[in-house]
């Protein structure tokens, strides 16, 4: 914790207050939350950052929708565009926000819509002729308006809520207690040898504080990356070019993993803020940067620098949420509420 996050702790006492007073309000229901007759899982974190909520609502949407019409509903962070909007042929990036034009492109068969407003846009979603039957709600879980069926919690390996504080002394969103509201939670970004006794280590330390966890599931996945870097029109073995000289780029919360990952000589390395905006001026850098070598980026930095790099030139690597073990029990507990829940409503 650097001096300037020391000096802010009164500033978090006072923001856990008042979002504990908010929290109380919708428990007790003064302020009103609205539940809708249809599946809806949330998936979110207590902290600000990236803590993998991408790879897990796409690993949602491939076990879902191959049995149900399943439909995304994001915020659209950073997007250049206001209200309900749902996806369609003239979309891109900056209408959508990066992640839900990235859910967009991948997954052909899903509805794919942003508004700030869940409420209004679960609305929308279900106001439609071809309506979903299971919707997800992303980075959705302070957004108390809405009240999901299903509450999916993540947190970082090396970056615990337990071990976090509210902000600006820490990175928490709201207190430690908010984990009480989720059906399981899921220790993203472990390392794929994480030993059985640091994650119970790890499982005391998440589950220590409150009755109510013993009923809660806990999970531990790492990122998967895939085999291949993909271009537009092209896919080359990431081992065939292990030894390139090659520029890797990207603008997440958290780049080094994917720098380490495909890192092997003295490459350039760019790196932008989470969600950035690429200008001209970016773009003349990266290409100055590159030199006509290859470039390598995340999946979704690839949707929003589409067109402004030669195709030839630009590359992405895909990654995946993969669970350290429990997959199958995992995928059990979510198509069971959903099948409950459509057999419900």
């Amino acid at each position: 914790m650097n001096l300037l996050r020391k000096i802010l702790f009164p500033f978090a006492i006072l923001y856990g207050f008042i979002t504990s007073i908010r929290n109380f309000l919708f428990d007790k229901g003064i302020i009103k939350s609205y539940f809708f007759d249809i599946p809806v899982i949330a998936v979110g974190n207590l902290s600000v950052g990236g803590t993998g909520k991408t790879p897990q609502i796409e690993y949602l949407i491939r076990l879902l929708s191959p049995k149900y019409k399943v439909a995304t509903l994001s915020r659209g962070y950073k997007r250049k565009s206001e209200g309900f909007i749902l996806a369609d042929a003239t979309s891109n990036a900056e209408m959508l926000g990066d992640e839900p034009f990235q859910y967009y492109e991948k997954f052909s068969t899903i509805q794919v819509a942003v508004d700030a407003d869940r409420k209004n846009g679960v609305e929308q979603l279900l106001s439609q002729a071809n309506k979903p039957e299971v919707i997800l709600l992303d980075d959705a879980f302070q957004h108390r308006k809405v009240k999901a069926g299903f509450y999916i919690l993540l947190t970082s390996y090396g970056d615990l809520y337990s071990d976090d504080f509210m902000l600006p002394t820490g990175n928490l969103r709201e207190s430690r207690s908010g984990a009480r509201r989720a059906n399981l939670i899921i220790v993203t970004k472990c390392p794929a040898t994480l030993s059985l006794d640091e994650q119970n280590k790890i499982k005391r330390s998440l589950l220590r504080r409150d009755d109510k966890a013993e009923n809660q599931e806990l999970y531990f996945s790492f990122v998967d990356y895939d085999d291949f870097i993909y271009s537009e029109d092209k896919a080359i073995n990431v081992e065939e070019i292990r030894n390139v000289d090659k520029l890797l780029l990207a603008g997440i919360a958290k780049p080094r993993p994917f720098f380490e990952h495909l890192k092997s000589n003295n490459e350039d390395c760019l790196t932008f803020p989470d969600h950035h905006h690429f200008v001209e001026k970016d773009i003349l850098d990266i290409k100055n940067k590159s030199q006509n070598k290859i470039i390598i980026t995340t999946e979704k930095d690839f949707v929003r620098l589409k067109g402004s790099i030669p195709k030839e030139q630009l590359f992405y690597l895909p990654i995946r949420s993969s669970f350290l073990s429990g997959s199958e029990n995992f995928d059990k507990t979510i198509t069971n509420y959903v099948v409950s829940s459509t057999k419900n409503s």
